[in-house]
């Protein structure tokens, strides 16, 4: 189904292709938090997010850090969407605010306590997530919205 154009001439989106993209981009985010807390804990023996005796899985913080993570795609999509319809040059804007945000969130670590290995796992799981949600969405939101610049 070809998108309609909205009203005052926006260019059409397709909505449902783009938040359909937002929701998988969500569930490649929290595996890949889960995945590089997995690889922290039990391959390089760094306390990412619980005590170190928690194990490899750790307490309950995984899975609320990988629901943030989920969480962050979608408003990503939504701040997407946004720029779509009602911005020029809307992936220029997007680009600069992902990853604006994922160098805070990478940055982010160092300026909390805990030791030197567990900030450089987070900043990098960060970043991973970051550059992930960032490329996916871009994708998606070309796709969504052909010929836009």
């Amino acid at each position: 189904m070809t998108p309609q154009p909205t009203q005052g001439g926006a260019p059409p989106i397709a909505a449902g292709r783009l938040w359909a993209a937002g929701a998988a981009t969500a569930v490649v985010a929290a595996l890949i938090a889960v995945v590089g807390i997995l690889l922290a804990r039990g391959v390089f023996d760094v306390p990412v997010l619980a005590p170190e005796g928690e194990g490899t899985w750790g307490d309950a913080d995984t899975m609320t850090y990988a629901l943030f993570c989920a969480l962050a795609a979608l408003i990503a999509t939504g701040l997407l969407h946004l720029l779509l319809a009602s911005t020029p040059r809307p992936f220029e804007f997007f680009g600069w605010i992902i990853g604006l945000a994922t160098v805070a969130a990478a940055a982010a670590p160092f300026v909390a306590g805990g030791n030197t290995n567990s900030k450089i796992a987070t900043a990098v799981i960060n970043l991973a997530v970051g550059t992930a949600i960032g490329t996916l969405l871009s994708s998606a939101g070309h796709s969504a919205a052909r010929g836009l610049n």
